[in-house]
Order: structure tokens, then sequence, then C-alpha cells
């Protein structure tokens, strides 16, 4: 029986691109290369079979999604759009939380696979991770990472050191010089990557980085208001600050409330990923806006691509875009 991998070696392609031209169930493509595997498929005599194809495999054409936390505004977005991508291939998503634990994750993992799931999206890759183990003994599944990468499975993330450096680049257009940082857990490669991205845009103009603007090791609010209360009270303190999610940066927002500061007139901020109340604060927050039906959509396409791919793993990134609200503007001459 002629295999995917034999099509595949006699048009030079991976085993993912063959699938991914063959899949009826995508857009036809006429690129030189779809024809070019249409071709030696014709000439091989491969017949696709759906059951041994994708998410089919396994035939329940269910997926589980794994989040940190199911209260987080931005994975119940992603999750959405998952669900949504999903369905439109009549594929149903289960979701499950693991509270950013690895021990809880794995848990996650093996109650959803006990549902017989086809495959996994996690949103809880760590850079300090070791190696993944299976999630169940017994049952092989794809798994594909989303928002966050730990650099070693397929993954479907936003351009995170570019939508910083957007951020950063914005704050400083507006003659800002002094650019606070309120960073998120070292172990998120999404939090690594933005504050990469702060510090490629100060750079570029020749800004010095200064360690001590630099606060915060978490995404929630109340990391957020405490790194704006340690920020804010400097005796130099900054004139902006980019926070690298919407929810530290709601938290700098309350700093700065209390402490006397308005925003924008004393202190500009900027937020990461757009969630729905960033438009609706009473000073509407300018954001990086994150693509997350592409992220959703990518990630999705990546799982049914995993089932004879052994080639290295593929990361997709979406393209992220500022949002300028009222929360941004030039800095005042002297305080």
């Amino acid at each position: 029986m002629v295999t995917i991998r034999d099509v595949a070696k006699a048009a030079g392609v991976s085993t993912s691109t063959v699938s991914r031209v063959l899949d009826e169930r995508l857009p036809r493509s006429s690129s030189a290369t779809a024809e070019r595997v249409r071709r030696f498929a014709a000439e091989l005599g491969y017949v696709r079979d759906p059951l041994a194809s994708g998410l089919r495999r396994a035939g329940t054409s269910t997926i589980g999604v794994i989040v940190p936390r199911l209260t987080d505004t931005v994975m119940a977005m992603l999750y959405e759009e998952i669900a949504a991508a999903g369905a439109a291939r009549g594929i149903f998503s289960v979701v499950a939380g693991a509270e950013d634990d690895p021990e809880a994750e794995q848990r996650a993992a093996q109650s959803l696979l006990r549902r017989r799931v086809d495959g996994l999206i996690l949103t809880t890759a760590r850079l300090d991770a070791p190696e993944p183990e299976p999630p169940g003994p017994g049952r092989a599944v794809p798994r594909v990472l989303a928002l966050r990468t730990d650099g070693r499975g397929p993954a479907s993330v936003g351009d995170d050191r570019l939508g910083a450096r957007l951020a950063t680049r914005h704050l400083l257009d507006l003659g800002h010089r002094r650019i606070g940082l309120v960073g998120g857990p070292v172990y998120a490669s999404s939090a690594v990557r933005r504050h990469e991205g702060y510090r490629d845009a100060l750079a570029e103009l020749g800004v010095p980085y200064e360690p001590g603007l630099v606060e915060g090791d978490s995404f929630s609010m109340e990391a957020g208001e405490g790194a704006g209360r340690r920020l804010l009270s400097r005796s130099d303190l900054p004139t902006a600050v980019f926070a690298v999610n919407d929810n530290t940066a709601i938290g700098v927002l309350a700093a700065a409330h209390h402490l006397g500061l308005r925003v924008p007139e004393d202190l500009s901020v900027v937020g990461y990923n757009d969630i729905p109340v960033a438009s609706r604060l009473p000073v509407p927050l300018t954001t990086v806006r994150v693509p997350f039906d592409q992220v959703a959509q990518g990630a999705l396409r990546l799982l049914l691509d995993r089932g004879d791919d052994t080639g290295p793993p593929v990361t997709l990134t979406a393209t992220p875009t500022l949002i300028p609200r009222g929360s941004t503007r030039a800095p005042r001459t002297s305080r």
C-alpha cells in the first residue's frame, strides 16, 4: 500500500505538506508545490484513508484544550476561537484548567484522554519544564501548543516580541524615555518574548535599558497593581509603563489612581491582548491586539497535520496590531 510518506519522499516535501494538500476538508491550493504533490499521489496510486488521517484516527472528533485558568479572559477568548474553528470542521472541544502547574496539567490531560479526545491543545507550555512525558499509558495522541511555546513542540502563537516592540515604540515615539515594564512569569515564553521586544525598541532609539524600571512576575491584576505601586513610588518614577498583558495594565491603572497620578496626564499605560474591557475602561486602554482567531485556527491546523509528520516542530506566528487609545499621550515637560 502506498503511504503518505511515499508521496512526500517522491514530491520532496514533508508529510504534513502532503496531508494538508490532500485533505479535502481544506481549501484547495493551486500552488506549484500542491500541484506536484497531487501529481505524484496520482502517479503512485495513493488513496487517502480518512480513518488514518488527522483527528479521525480515533474517531470521536473531540479535542481537549488545557488552559492555565478558566477565569483568565485571554484563555476564554482563545478557547472560544478554538471551539468555533473546530465546530466548522465537525470537531467538538472540551476545556480543562491546570492552574499553570505541570502536575495539574498532567492530571487534566489524563482526564481528557479518559474521555477519548483525539488530540490536545495546550496553552500551558513552560520554558522551564522538562521534556514532557506521555500524558497517559497506552494512548498517544497529537499535542499542539498555543499562545505559549516550550521550543520543542508544534505551536501556534502571536509574535510577542514584535507586539512588545510596537507597544514600546509607540511610547518612545510620543516622547517618553523613562518607560517602566511590568513583566510576567519567566517560565512563559509570551512574557519572555515581550520583555525582549521592550528591550529591542529601547535599543533602536539608543535609550538605555534600566533593570530598576522592570517589575512584576505574574499575569494577574494583583501582581500588576503591586508592580505598579513599586514603579510609581520611585523618586524618579517613569512617565510611561508597558504591561505585558491587559490584566497587569489594569493593575497599574489602579496603582496610579491610589497614588494620585492621572492617566494619561501624569502617566501613559499600554497593555497587551486587547481583552473586551480594555476599550470600556474610564480611560480606554492603549493595547496590542492579538489575532486569537488566527492563533486558534493555526493550532487546529497543526493538530490535524500531526498524525504522520516526523519532521522538526512547526511554529505558526500571527501578527499583532497596536491599538492606540486614551491611556497614552506625550509626557509633560515637567512634573
